[in-house]
């Protein structure tokens, strides 16, 4: 049974969940909200009500940015106390950095925000958005004995599983698992009956007070390392007027080249206050930086761990950091600290 009180904000944002095929060229277009209700009619079935946010023109998630995070937050925001869930329809592309800025941008969350979208069209006989909407729709309203959520943070669900939202990356633009937490367990399994991992859900309390966040800054970069990568690349990224972080993608676990310039052209970046964080290209693990030489040539060159971060995750996590403008050491400091469950230090 669900309490009386119960109902959900479903917010579409756009992607291949509302897509219909255009029948002359064949190609995928947004459709609106109404034809998605005519596509899922077992949406009536639930017993509570269901309001609708939709984002107008849809947007494809490849063009997801900062500004569509803000809106996301204020919606949230806005409706924070008429609703008991929020439930975000949108495109997998960027889908894992959107559930990461919102958990840092959603400070003192006591509520599911669950993201969800599909691989093939609501329209197509095969479509997997059927299934992952409502279940997203169960669990953002499932709630213990107490009346208290069970799920009260910013996830990802995807065939099956619901996910971190900042410990998820998107690894499979084929296959209807398109997402994987490879450095945490998933909070639910779903089969014929829905198990959540109750250990490992976050929780802040019944008494905390939502604290929406809407600065950003995105003087961010990223620099992936391979074999044979020349000095000017990563003398011309380092020089990118206005840059203040760079998420450096390492080897293993953590590690990079030992060549004297590389060394200098990091250390140098550092001393000029630009923040520079280690993770690694690695799917799973984690960056142990005192555990061979070349990671410790790193930090004595100023670089931080970013433990087991996400790419997704630590760049969202620094255009939050310095959307605050916090000096680099506070910044740097803060990279080391989980603020919405994002590391395991």
């Amino acid at each position: 049974m669900t309490p009386d009180n119960t109902s959900v904000l479903l917010i579409y944002t756009g992607g291949t969940i509302g897509m219909i095929e255009n029948v002359e060229t064949g190609a995928l277009e947004n459709f609106n909200f109404e034809q998605l209700q005519k596509h899922i009619p077992e949406l009536q079935r639930f017993m509570f009500r269901i309001g609708t946010y939709q984002f107008d023109p849809p947007m494809d998630s490849s063009d997801m940015d900062p500004d569509a995070w803000r809106k996301l937050v204020r919606v949230i925001s806005d409706n924070y106390d008429r609703y008991s869930g929020f439930v975000i329809l949108h495109g997998t592309d960027t889908m894992a950095y959107t559930a990461s800025a919102l958990s840092f941008m959603l400070e003192g969350l006591n509520k599911p925000v669950i993201l969800t979208g599909s691989q093939l069209p609501i329209g197509v006989l095969r479509t997997d958005g059927k299934e992952n909407l409502l279940t997203s729709i169960e669990i953002a309203t499932a709630c213990h004995p107490d009346g208290q959520p069970i799920v009260p943070e910013v996830s990802i669900f995807f065939e099956n599983h619901l996910m971190r939202g900042n410990r998820t990356t998107k690894m499979n633009a084929e296959n209807f698992n398109a997402f994987r937490s490879f450095n945490y367990p998933v909070l639910a399994s779903v089969g014929i009956h829905i198990k959540y991992n109750n250990v490992q859900i976050r929780t802040n309390g019944r008494h905390h007070e939502l604290k929406p966040h809407y600065l950003l800054d995105t003087n961010v970069a990223v620099l992936k390392l391979f074999p044979g990568i020349q000095e000017n690349v990563i003398a011309s990224v380092l020089a990118t007027e206005g840059l203040r972080a760079v998420v450096l993608e390492t080897y293993g676990s953590g590690n990079a080249p030992r060549k004297e310039w590389f060394l200098r052209r990091l250390r140098n970046a550092s001393e000029q206050g630009i923040v520079i964080v280690n993770v690694t290209q690695c799917s799973a693990g984690t960056v142990e930086m005192e555990r061979y030489e070349t990671g410790y040539q790193l930090m004595q060159a100023g670089v931080v761990c970013g433990y087991d971060s996400t790419t997704e995750s630590a760049v969202t996590k620094l255009m939050f950091l310095l959307g605050h403008d916090y000096p680099p050491a506070k910044v740097r400091e803060l990279m080391g600290r989980p603020l919405a469950g994002e590391i395991t230090v």
